[in-house]
């Protein structure tokens, strides 16, 4: 099964289930499909649609999945590299509606230099990252969390 995480902010994200729809009808993807889709408004009939599901069932539904294809969203991205997954991040982006500015793309963009995960991005056909996720080896996903801890830590500290 690939899951699809769309997350839950109110502005549709059409353009990535149509690239994945169009993926499953030409048999690129040729597993179930389970697309968390939000507040975007869609219909199917190869896809399996969940507008919202809850914590427990969200986290199974990483674990069942073979990839994640989700919005690049940071929750949704570390979800998926904590949980050891191979992830493909595909950015909401203003010029659509489909966010309020770029940040994604900014995160979806740092993310795949780093080696994390494969993105797909405006004009670029989604099969392409699909055909390399069997051979994409993600770096393993260590937070910098404690790190930047200590520096808000020592910034109060100092003040």
């Amino acid at each position: 099964m690939i899951l699809v995480v769309l997350g839950t902010h109110e502005l549709p994200f059409t353009r990535l289930v149509q690239e994945v729809e169009r993926c499953k009808e030409k048999n690129v993807i040729q597993e179930d499909v389970i697309v968390q889709h939000g507040h975007t408004k869609y219909a199917s009939d190869s896809l399996t649609l969940r507008p919202f599901v809850s914590y427990d069932e969200m986290h199974d539904l990483y674990d069942r999945a073979r990839f994640i294809i989700t919005h690049a969203g940071t929750g949704s991205v570390i979800t998926g590299l904590r949980k050891g997954k191979k992830v493909i991040a595909a950015p909401r982006l203003k010029l659509y509606g489909e966010h309020n500015d770029d940040h994604q793309l900014e995160l979806a963009t740092e993310f795949a230099k780093e080696g994390y995960v494969l993105s797909w991005y405006d004009g670029e056909a989604l099969e392409d990252a699909i055909r390399k996720i069997d051979t994409f080896k993600p770096k393993p996903f260590r937070s910098n969390k404690k790190r930047m801890f200590q520096l808000i830590e020592d910034f109060i500290d100092e003040a």
